[in-house]
């Protein structure tokens, strides 16, 4: 059975069948994408949804050679046709036939030497309540290409998509006020997500960089791949939002007048509070691009006026996936993360860096906490007061309740 033109229009813009699409092209487990297809077709995975499936997603990613992504699809493939098999529903000869196909071209799960990395394109879906703000995206969805590696647990950490990194791209997103025509510094910039949103929501400036050449090559790649310039020989009048400075900067042996020299307005980082032998290094970088020679006095707990961002972005209702500390009473309720001191506003006065993270060790970040407090450096948890917008509702695997977003600032 075939879609009609004006049918396909309605359902690929609109849930389920744009959840399954994007759910595909994230390569979100097998699991999740049979989910959106029962939903597609009413709890069984009939003719039109095999259709669209072949249509949409599997027979694209062929078209594009996108060989890299074969086992992903033999993994979707085998669980799509034993799904739509035990319903008892007739399996297109099309999916039979590819299945077979990769069977007989790929030997197991592995990857060759060398070609360990996939492309995954993750897509950024604006709700229908930002059609109303001004500073809303003219698209409502925000797709960008990312090289990355397949496993992130053999030593190709610099290139996976970390969760996050995720929710910092969403904060970005939900934000772009904080950081429009703002110069913005990102330390340990992985795959480049963050600085693809940045440059979406036009920072006056970006700068990405990473320790490890190898990470620092495939960012310039993702970024290139996605329209962004790379080049370092552009006149500094000449730049412009499409223009991404990638640096190699391992924090061990940055000095602090080479950190100074950046000044730039906002800090990022994703997932960069893990290691303890790198956290003093880490610590003394956010040290050197936050330190400035002016002060800026805040005795109260709102920032000045002029400086204070458009929060019309928070929801009315904030969704407190993540837990709380109370702060009063000095516990932490159904908390794994410590209790630091809470903000309510989500950027301050003079340079501020917003670092998000997943805290799997409680020992590793109290020690960045007692790093910080040596360096002059105040630690805010902005979590609870500045959830972003779900952006990426179709990606399951990706939970968010897990990470805690905090400001940083020199004292």
């Amino acid at each position: 059975m075939e879609i009609q033109a004006n049918e396909e229009e309605v359902v690929i813009s609109e849930p389920p069948h744009l959840h399954l699409i994007s759910a595909f092209l994230a390569m979100e487990p097998p699991d999740v994408l049979i989910s959106f297809a029962r939903e597609c077709g009413g709890g069984l995975i009939g003719e039109k949804v095999q259709s669209f499936i072949w249509n949409h997603c599997i027979s694209k990613t062929v078209e594009n050679g996108g060989c890299q992504q074969g086992p992903y699809l033999k993994r979707v493939l085998k669980k799509l046709i034993g799904e739509i098999e035990s319903d008892g529903v007739v399996v297109f000869d099309e999916l039979y036939e590819h299945y077979a196909f990769i069977m007989t071209s790929l030997k197991d799960d592995s990857f060759p030497e060398g070609n360990s990395r996939v492309v995954k394109r993750i897509s950024f879906l604006f709700p229908d309540e930002c059609s109303e703000l001004s500073s809303c995206p003219k698209s409502k969805k925000l797709e960008v290409s990312l090289q990355c590696s397949v496993n992130m647990l053999e030593g190709d950490t610099g290139c996976s998509i970390w969760p996050s990194c995720l929710f910092l791209s969403e904060f970005i997103l939900s934000f772009p006020e904080i950081f429009f025509d703002k110069s913005c510094f990102e330390v340990g910039s992985g795959v480049g997500l963050v600085g693809i949103c940045l440059a979406h929501v036009k920072a006056s400036s970006v700068v990405l960089s990473d320790g490890d050449l190898s990470t620092l090559s495939n960012m310039r790649l993702n970024l290139e791949s996605n329209l962004l310039s790379t080049r370092s020989d552009v006149p500094e009048h000449d730049k412009d939002s499409s223009t991404v400075q990638c640096i190699h900067l391992p924090w061990e042996s940055a000095t602090e007048n080479e950190l100074q020299n950046f000044a730039p307005d906002i800090v990022l980082g994703a997932d960069v509070i893990y290691d303890p032998l790198y956290l003093p290094h880490l610590v003394q970088v956010l040290t050197g691009l936050l330190k400035r020679g002016t002060s800026y006095p805040n005795h109260g707990n709102d920032p000045c006026e002029g400086c204070q961002p458009d929060f019309r972005w928070i929801r009315s209702e904030v969704q407190n996936e993540g837990s709380k500390c109370d702060t009063t009473k000095g516990e932490v309720e159904s908390c794994s993360a410590p209790c630091v001191e809470h903000e309510d506003h989500a950027f301050e006065r003079g340079p501020v860096a917003y670092i998000a993270s997943v805290i799997r060790n409680m020992e590793t970040f109290n020690y960045f906490l007692e790093l910080t407090k040596q360096a002059n450096l105040i630690v805010n948890d902005i979590t609870e007061n500045s959830q972003p917008f779900n952006l990426l509702c179709y990606a399951k695997s990706y939970q968010r309740s897990s990470i805690r977003i905090f400001s940083i600032s020199y004292m």
